[in-house]
This record gives C-alpha cells, sequence and structure tokens, in this order.
C-alpha cells in the first residue's frame, strides 16, 4: 500500500527531476512531463504549487522552465509532499462533522502521517540524485528540442 499520494509522489519525481537537468538552463515543463511520461501541462498547477513553497523557481522567456529554488541537500522530500499536499488540499471541501473523526480517527491519522513526514524529512534531493545518478537514471544526454 502507498501512503504517498500519487501528486506527492509525482512532485518529488519532479523536483528530483529538475536538480538533474536543470543546468546550463531552466528545465522545460514540456520536457519535464516528457520524461516523467505524462502529457504536456500535466505538470503546470504542481509545479507552480512548489514555486509557490519556494522549493522551485520559475524563469519566463524562450529558454524558460523551472530551476530549484535552494539548494539540494536543503531540500527534503517532506517539503516536497507537504507542498504538493497542502495545494490538493484545498480541493477536498469542509472536513467531516464528527465526534468519531475528531475523537478517534483523526488522532490517530495525524500520528501516522507525522512518522512518515518525520521519515521522509530524513531524505533530501540530493542524497536522491545521488541515487539516480548511482543507478545511471536520468544521466542520458538531452537531444536539442526546437519549438516553433
Amino acid at each position: 500500500m502507498m501512503l504517498l499520494s500519487r501528486r506527492s509522489l509525482l512532485a518529488i519525481a519532479a523536483v528530483v527531476d529538475i536538480a538533474l537537468h536543470a543546468r546550463p538552463a531552466p528545465v522545460a515543463a514540456k520536457l519535464l512531463a516528457g520524461r516523467l511520461g505524462l502529457p504536456p501541462r500535466h505538470l503546470e498547477t504542481l509545479l507552480q504549487a512548489l514555486v509557490h513553497a519556494g522549493i522551485l523557481k520559475g524563469v519566463r522567456g524562450p529558454r524558460g522552465g523551472y530551476e530549484l529554488a535552494r539548494e539540494r541537500r536543503r531540500i527534503t522530500a517532506a517539503d516536497i509532499a507537504r507542498a504538493a499536499m497542502e495545494d490538493a488540499s484545498q480541493d477536498l471541501g469542509p472536513p467531516p462533522q464528527s465526534a468519531l473523526v475528531d475523537a478517534v480517527v483523526a488522532p490517530e491519522v495525524a500520528a501516522a502521517s507525522a512518522a512518515f513526514l518525520k521519515v521522509l524529512a530524513g531524505v533530501n534531493v540530493e542524497e536522491l540524485c545521488a541515487r539516480a545518478l548511482a543507478d545511471q537514471i536520468g544521466t542520458r544526454p538531452e537531444q536539442d528540442h526546437f519549438t516553433i
């Protein structure tokens, strides 16, 4: 069973991909979506949430895209997951009004979530990039893409 939402998983993968490919130029959302096997524009709201959280920086212009807003070692998987979850939680509507939820379920889920995020806080983007490079994932040179 996967405890991390698909959105959070994609957010972490997107940030690691950007960390691996953002030099010398920012990573275009279209190229990022292609490497992640997603349709173009699928990641835009997620990437904007990561910009708003201070994890990514958006660069405008013809050679624009996304790059890290902080050093790799200063961005944890928990930071990324929180940013992705915070943005998605706005679409959930009001919480249920239930004594069972408030007194029994919510405290247990909150404790489990805190433990899960504590583990993710121990993993930073630098470590994930090192693992990707060691496994030779995401290390192929990019071909030039021209858009007219």
